[in-house]
């Protein structure tokens, strides 16, 4: 299956803005409701955007090009997030708060995935590994420099380890994800 990429008609900037926000809107709500249902229905994405049907399929001309645009946002939020943290927080602090968006990022793309066919969510997750790789190996390395994060584990070890957050059931999922990721973060430690 090839996702559709469209490039707009020239227009003022009020108008640009006025898309991107509109874009930005349906994208939010879309991802809201694949992390609280994993159901996507586009009238309703549509409808609590605020914007129409004609809009909604304007920016996004298939049900699974929105779902593929709403993984990619977060992918690209937990990538920028490392950096972040780790300018303001020391690297096992900084870790911690990562996993802590671990589990948000988790549950929208166990939604996410459990939508799209298998060929299109495969390729969304070989696209995302090398950005997360580099976010993981970013936090990882500003643990080990300080003595605080075992020199032995690597991005793999958690992309690995964190494989189990697809394996929680919706109903346990709170009293779960968080800490499970606490364990793994123990295990990284230094002694």
């Amino acid at each position: 299956m090839r996702l559709h990429w469209y490039r707009s008609s020239p227009m003022s900037a009020a108008q640009r803005a006025d898309a991107r926000e509109n874009r930005e809107r349906i994208v939010e709500i879309a991802r809201e409701a694949v992390a609280s249902s994993g159901e996507l229905r586009l009238n309703a994405v549509a409808k609590s955007a605020g914007v129409g049907q004609g809009t909604l399929y304007r920016h996004f001309p298939t049900r699974e090009d929105l779902l593929a645009e709403v993984y990619r946002q977060e992918v690209e939020d937990l990538v920028a997030l490392a950096p972040e943290l780790l300018a303001a927080y020391e690297p096992v602090e900084a870790l911690s708060r990562w996993f802590d968006r671990i589990a948000e990022y988790a549950r929208v793309k166990r939604g996410v995935f459990a939508a799209l066919e298998t060929a299109v969510w495969k390729g969304l997750s070989e696209e995302s590994h090398g950005p997360l790789g580099d976010a993981i190996t970013l936090l990882l390395d500003a643990g080990k420099s300080a003595g605080t994060i075992r020199p032995d584990i690597d991005a793999r070890d958690l992309f690995i380890l964190s494989g189990y957050l697809t394996r929680l059931d919706d109903d346990e999922w709170d009293s779960r994800a968080r800490h499970l990721l606490d364990v793994l973060l123990q295990g990284v430690l230094s002694r």
